[in-house]
């Protein structure tokens, strides 16, 4: 976990820090946080609300999809999906 100096908590960062850290622009950030694609946080209310972030909970998440990633390209087989070769022999 990172941690600010001083604190037994992890700081918030601002999207710029974040998009710095995905290595993909700050507009993106802001689109997956509103979509729910990544971890953030609201701060405020209405429409125009400041995002905020921990980048140890990005990491964990991008981690875990990687995870989860290479469990499906595991067990999928080639031609065992929709629009793939078949057995009719045609």
């Amino acid at each position: 976990m990172i941690q600010k100096e001083g604190y037994g908590i992890e700081p918030f960062v601002a999207a710029e820090v974040a998009a710095e850290f995905l290595c993909i622009t700050r507009r993106r950030v802001l689109e997956m946080a509103r979509s729910g694609e990544i971890p953030a946080h609201p701060i405020g209310q209405g429409k125009r609300k400041q995002w905020r972030f921990r980048l140890s909970e990005l990491e964990d998440a991008f981690v875990a999809d990687e995870e989860h990633r290479r469990r499906i390209m595991k067990v999928a087989v080639p031609g065992d999906r929709i629009g793939g070769p078949s057995d009719s022999g045609a």
